[in-house]
């Protein structure tokens, strides 16, 4: 499996995965549900990833909300179209405006086409993305997760996953993203659903929903 394109690709990937890692598996029992949660791919998806870093997941959907009303559709260019006071109403840093301002002119100028990096291999892919502006690592694997539907990635670097994973191996402490991604390699080629799990886990025992997306 290549991407995980709806529930039924999920369900596959979970099964695939819980035969071969009887802790996730054991996880997976405890969760009411392991969510899918796909965004469009393209332009929008990237900015409502680039809306989400480093903030609550409440703040980062109202911002987005007043993104995607003020930019109907939301494209590179209804975003390079807005007038700088509809840019101070929606809420977005200057950073995260300069990111989406350097995205969107790459799209517009045919630099980059994000439907093309889709369809990369992940490292390739990685590689392009967080070669812009504030697309670190943590923002090119969300996207890549969630938007392009990648199967086989792991953003170890989550605050929410190192604590998950930290409650579910029985650890006196956070691992650190180094540590993480290599207990990680233990669950290729199903890391994206394994982080999904650890997430489920993590809004179980918090009772909070921090999944980076919906």
């Amino acid at each position: 499996m290549e991407r995980l394109r709806n529930g039924d690709d999920l369900q596959t990937a979970l099964a695939g995965l819980c035969a071969d890692a009887p802790l996730l598996a054991g996880l997976v029992a405890t969760c009411p549900k392991i969510p899918l949660r796909l965004l469009p791919s393209g332009f929008a998806g990237l900015s409502e990833v680039v809306a989400g870093q480093m903030i609550s997941k409440q703040a980062a959907a109202a911002i987005f909300a007043r993104l995607r009303a003020a930019c109907d559709p939301l494209t590179a260019e209804t975003y390079l179209a807005l007038a700088p006071e509809a840019h101070a109403g929606i809420g977005l840093t200057r950073a995260k405006q300069a990111t989406l301002d350097g995205i969107a002119r790459a799209i517009a100028e045919g630099a980059l086409d994000l439907a093309a990096v889709d369809a990369l291999p992940a490292d390739e892919a990685m590689a392009l993305l967080t070669a812009y502006r504030g697309i670190g690592v943590w923002t090119a694997e969300v996207y890549l997760m969630f938007c392009a539907g990648h199967v086989d990635i792991f953003p170890a670097g989550d605050l929410a996953l190192r604590i998950a994973a930290a409650d579910a191996f029985g650890l006196n402490e956070r691992p650190g993203a180094a540590t993480l991604r290599t207990l990680a390699r233990d669950w290729r080629p199903y890391r994206s659903v394994a982080a999904r799990i650890l997430w489920a886990h993590y809004a179980r025992i918090t009772k909070r929903d921090v999944l980076p997306v919906g």
